[in-house]
């Protein structure tokens, strides 16, 4: 998580922290607080960055 807000604090548009044991996937933006999603099904790439892009979890969760 410390790497996550070094990255923000760097520049970066979107990043996606994923814990595979826990299933759980945090979010970091610029500006805004870090998002937490428990066992999403699907992870979405932003609409500024990443259009378009869906990652399914499922094969993340299994692998």
């Amino acid at each position: 998580k410390e790497k996550m807000e070094e990255y923000r604090s760097n520049g970066a548009l979107l990043g996606w922290l994923i814990e595979p044991n826990s299933r759980q996937v945090y979010i970091y933006r610029p500006g805004v607080e870090v998002e937490q999603l428990d066992n999403p099904a699907t992870v979405k790439g932003d609409e500024s960055v990443l259009p378009g892009f869906v990652m399914v979890m499922e094969e993340v969760w299994e692998g």
